[in-house]
């Protein structure tokens, strides 16, 4: 096909997550069935945090900031309409709880997104996006995908939303293997495990603490041991008025706040996301170890002020070290896994975006400089749209990784997308394109 010849999209979504399930979301509530738009993802088919859709495992978000509903209370796409869909409405609201399972959210997601099956390609994994010229500037961008059977497929755009996710992190040089795991791995490779003896579960924060409460109570034979460099789990500060850091205007006093405001004001309630845990679970994981140990039989074996010191392997398993920090004193424990349960951080967004990476600009931390409206900062000779859902912490706060804005962020973005295409539908298009978000 010729450069004249190839469609134009408004807008290409990289990645089909809750943050751009909401956008497309949003969109067609704006526009109806006309907003052209596409969405790549990826995995085969919608998933979110699968391996860690725990039994038992709820939320730590209210079910009202869902895809929709601080932005449109009436939306056919809320929660509440899920469950009344379901047949599940009446009894959810007898169960008396703000916060539903992990697998009922989750289950909610893939209700929404199988609306929007003609909209998304799955199994394409974005590998490039080239800019492409006209007249001296860059009018449209070339979005090059690897399909599940290893064909490459191009889609032209006027936009993106970038919205990669997160990627697990793990500690320098560790790489995941059938013995190393990442918490986000667990429920995919526990099928696979016999007879385990012992598991090594490192971390401090809510993954953490619900894989070794997982662990425990699906193996009963087999020892768990937290190891973890505090003295004991931090409860999560969910309380009200910290609470207000997840407003919508907590997002624009952040975004204008001088950067030193904004270091301040992360620190001051990383305690409401990082490293923290539901104090309902570090009650229950304590209660456990405590008759246990009046049983005299300890399987639930915490190693706070603690930390991993050497990882070493033969054909029976692996062997750990854990050393206790304030005296030194070494521990040697024989495992079968270890689990580092040690988060996620936001994909760099600009690593997708390959060559047109260079015309985007970063500020002098090396966070990519955005606009209010989550638009990249880019050169003038780019007149493409590039947004990002996700790695906008520094910029926007808290709330960029995490579902508690989703709903309203996708709204700006919309917004902002509509006036973009408004200002340039009186210009020339190329053959095959639409204007249709305006």
């Amino acid at each position: 096909m010729s450069s004249s010849e190839q469609h134009v999209h408004d807008l290409i979504g990289i990645g089909f997550g809750p943050s751009n399930l909401a956008l497309a979301i949003a969109l067609k509530e704006r526009h109806g069935d006309g907003a052209d738009a596409v969405f790549l993802e990826k995995q085969p088919a919608f998933g979110w945090h699968r391996g860690m859709l725990l039994e038992g495992a709820t939320m730590q978000v209210s079910f009202l900031k869902d895809l929709v509903t601080m932005r449109n209370p009436a939306s056919e796409f809320s929660f509440l309409c899920y469950l009344r869909e379901k047949g599940r409405l009446l009894d959810f609201i007898n169960h008396k709880t703000m916060f539903p399972s992990r697998l009922e959210f989750h289950d909610y997601l893939e209700w929404a997104a199988a609306r929007f099956t003609g909209q998304v390609e799955y199994s394409s994994e974005v590998v490039g996006v080239t800019p492409v010229h006209v007249d001296g500037a860059i009018e449209f961008l070339d979005v090059v995908a690897r399909q599940g059977d290893g064909t490459l497929v191009t889609r032209r755009a006027r936009n993106l939303v970038l919205a990669a996710g997160l990627e697990p992190v793990l500690p320098d040089g560790v790489v995941s293997d059938e013995r190393v795991w990442h918490s986000e791995e667990l429920l995919d490779k526990l099928p696979a495990l016999r007879d385990p003896r012992r598991f090594v579960v490192v971390g401090a924060g809510q993954s953490a603490a619900e894989v070794a409460g997982h662990l425990h109570a699906a193996f009963p034979a087999a020892e768990v041991c937290a190891v973890f460099a505090k003295y004991g789990y931090t409860p999560a500060d969910d309380s009200s008025f910290a609470n207000r850091i997840f407003d919508t205007a907590a997002v624009d006093h952040f975004y204008a706040a001088p950067d030193d405001v904004k270091e301040r004001l992360r620190a001051y309630h990383a305690s409401t996301n990082y490293s923290v845990v539901d104090l309902e679970l570090i009650d229950e994981l304590y209660r456990r170890h405590y008759q246990e140990k009046v049983q005299g039989k300890e399987r639930l074996r915490i190693f706070n002020a603690s930390r991993l010191t050497d990882v070493s392997r033969d054909d029976d398993g692996l062997r750990v070290a854990v050393q206790f920090l304030p005296t030194g004193e070494r521990t040697l424990l024989d495992a079968d896994v270890l689990v580092y349960a040690t988060g996620y951080r936001p994909t760099d967004p600009l690593t997708l975006l390959g060559e047109t990476g260079r015309l985007c600009e970063r500020l002098p931390g090396g966070g990519v400089r955005l606009g209010r409206d989550y638009r990249i900062a880019t050169s003038p000779e780019l007149r493409c749209g590039i947004y990002v859902q996700g790695a906008s912490e520094h910029t926007h706060g808290l709330t960029s990784t995490l579902l508690s804005n989703t709903a309203v962020r996708v709204g700006e973005i919309a917004d902002s997308l509509a006036d973009r295409l408004h200002a340039t539908s009186s210009s020339s298009c190329a053959p095959g394109s639409v204007r249709s978000l305006v």
